[in-house]
């Protein structure tokens, strides 16, 4: 049933700059509607400021000419009907209405055929879920909702418009990470519609791939949602690392909440909502949830039931560093990120001593088994695992730990080592395999406050040479 309304609202707010665009094309004969991410946005009450525009009834040609004197207006994408509309202060992508015929194997197999005659009914239908394929008229106030995406939007449903979904593998990541950046679920239907693309996933070039875990990483309120979306359609079986935790024990008394597959969607949610509270965003915000997510993977093979009925995960930290790795090689998730995953897994267990216990040597030599992760980055993860345990949840585990950094000027990652080879070759040594040796000792005194600046290196570095005849 078509449910277009006639809201007379003002659900976007147009500026007047691109309100003289839209007046622009309008004027040119043409009809241009709001559509996709900005129209969900609004009506979830998040407005975007990244509107696209869907221009009815004008070509390639007048759309061009309509624009030509106001600004820059470039065709980026003439095969998907799109033209780029650029000022000093507005940039805007204005598409025309096409539809897709499936030609190929992957998400680039597809013939478009641009139309500018096609309907909203008809153009929206090549849309991945009915909550994107919502369109505004900003001239009427109209909201064009012919698939019901509005009712999907208020029943936290993801549903997709057609069987043509099925077309192409990447929609059901889309899927996955819009669950959790909105906190919906899949249609019963949809999840067996993605569970009948099980083998397409393969068809995907990873940097794909990683672009929605990127987002989901980055922008996921309740990731958890994912996950759980994941599980609904069977994804998650492409990922075994994720599957192994499962129904892994845990031990009541510091994880009530229950195994570690729950414990790690509640330690992501609380990851999530952590950084948000604190601005927490972009590449910063990607790290912390991912790494939370991954944290306890080595507990799938390093569990075990004791004969007095207690449940152990001994050496899970240092065992969960590999199958993180390969989940995130596997995403195709960039190297630095991996690089600094793979320490925080290792380390996130060291603050199970007691606070007071926490010296200044311990918080310098963690900050150098971190790096190149620092230790603000660890602890917002350490936190959050805190922070997913049901009724035993906690915060502050890592306050004494970010409070020595501060002092050590440490937080930020490592100091490098006050020692160089030119003092040693000023106490007369020449270089050699000594050096190094030299230098990596000097680590452990810098570690320890002996050694905290230049003269007392060099006074450190004079008396190590003499204990061990190295001169």
């Amino acid at each position: 049933m078509d449910q277009t309304e006639r809201m007379r609202v003002d659900l976007i707010g147009v500026t007047p700059e691109l309100g003289t665009v839209l007046e622009r094309l309008t004027r040119a004969g043409g009809r241009p509607v709001i559509v996709g991410g900005s129209v969900r946005d609004a009506l979830l009450g998040t407005p975007s400021n990244d509107v696209d525009v869907e221009c009815y009834s004008l070509s390639y040609r007048d759309l061009t000419e309509a624009l030509a004197d106001l600004g820059r207006v470039d065709l980026v994408g003439a095969s998907f009907g799109v033209l780029k509309y650029t000022t000093d202060t507005l940039d805007v992508d204005i598409s025309l209405p096409r539809r897709d015929q499936k030609v190929g194997i992957g998400h680039r197999g597809f013939e478009v055929d641009v139309d500018h005659t096609l309907s909203f009914v008809e153009a929206s239908a090549r849309r991945d879920f009915t909550i994107n394929a919502i369109g505004w008229n900003p001239a009427t106030g109209e909201l064009l909702d012919p698939h019901a995406g509005r009712a999907d939007l208020e029943a936290r449903v993801l549903r997709h418009v057609s069987n043509a979904f099925g077309e192409d593998p990447l929609r059901v990541l889309r899927g996955v990470q819009f669950a959790g950046r909105f906190d919906l679920t899949f249609h019963p239907d949809t999840a067996e519609l993605c569970r009948s693309m099980f083998d397409t996933f393969h068809q995907l070039p990873v940097e794909r791939v990683w672009g929605e875990w990127k987002k989901l990483g980055s922008l996921a309120v309740r990731p958890s949602r994912s996950l759980q979306a994941m599980r609904d359609c069977g994804w998650l079986d492409h990922h075994p690392d994720l599957t192994a935790i499962e129904g892994v024990p845990q031990d009541p008394r510091w994880h009530p909440e229950g195994d570690v597959e729950v414990h790690t969607a509640e330690a992501v949610d609380a990851a999530a909502a952590w950084c948000d509270i604190r601005g927490i965003d972009g590449d910063d915000r990607m790290l912390t949830v991912l790494t939370t997510m991954l944290h306890d993977l080595g507990k799938a093979t390093h569990t075990q039931i004791q004969p007095d009925g207690r449940i152990t995960s001994y050496g899970h930290a240092e065992a969960g560093v590999e199958p993180a790795l390969r989940f995130l090689r596997s995403i195709g998730a960039p190297s630095e990120l991996i690089s600094k995953v793979g320490p925080i897994v290792r380390e996130h267990m060291c603050v199970a001593c007691a606070p007071e216990s926490v010296t200044l040597a311990a918080v310098r030599r963690l900050a150098r088994r971190l790096a190149p992760a620092s230790l603000v980055e660890w602890a917002r993860v350490v936190e959050a695992d805190h922070l997913g345990r049901g009724s035993a949840s906690h915060a502050g585990i890592t306050d004494r730990w970010l409070q020595l950094a501060e002092a050590a000027d440490v937080a930020g990652g490592v100091v490098k080592p006050h020692l160089k080879g030119e003092m040693l070759t000023a106490l007369g040594l020449l270089p050699g395999p000594q050096f190094a040796q030299i230098i990596n000792a000097s680590r452990d005194a810098q570690d320890d406050g002996v050694i905290h600046n230049h003269d007392t290196a060099v006074a450190w570095a004079a008396q190590y040479v003499a204990d061990h005849g190295l001169a």
